[in-house]
């Protein structure tokens, strides 16, 4: 990202996101989208756009899974300005420890509504496994090599 880059947009484009405002969404983006994400962020330089097209801006975070702080597999991290946005029955998701990959992203990385990750996020919370997570952990790398919906 570039240095002190202006969250703002962001911030926008999450909270139309959470609104499931699609005219206010594609004002962000410069252009119609199908992925529910910011894809045209100007705060990212071209090594970046690289790094996340294809994950690789992830591995830091293992660290934070070593220090215990994430699960391999778990509902992604919250920012905190997105959660201050949340419906309550949205803070359901904050129930399992976060984590690198998830029944989200291996089913529906930036392709559905927020309403529709959050309940992915949900179903994972109620139905958690040792089974599930080696499922998911199995369906990862597909999801990620195939580079489907990572922008």
């Amino acid at each position: 990202m570039k240095i002190n880059a202006d969250p703002s947009i962001h911030q926008a484009y999450v909270k139309a996101l959470i609104e499931n405002n699609l005219e206010q969404m594609t004002a962000l983006q410069g252009a119609p989208t199908q992925p529910r994400k910011l894809v045209n962020d100007s705060r990212i330089i071209r090594p970046g756009k690289l790094l996340r097209k294809l994950s690789l801006d992830e591995l830091p975070q293992l660290w934070n899974v070593l220090v215990g702080d994430m699960s391999l597999i778990g509902p992604r991290p919250a920012i905190p300005y997105e959660v201050d946005m949340y419906q309550p029955w949205h803070l359901r998701r904050l129930e399992a420890k976060p984590g690198l990959s998830g029944l989200q992203q291996v089913t529906a990385r930036c392709v559905v509504d927020f309403d529709t990750q959050v309940q992915l996020d949900i179903d994972y919370v109620e139905k958690q496994s040792l089974w599930l997570d080696l499922i998911i952990m199995l369906r990862t790398p597909l999801a990620v090599f195939s580079t489907s919906g990572a922008y």
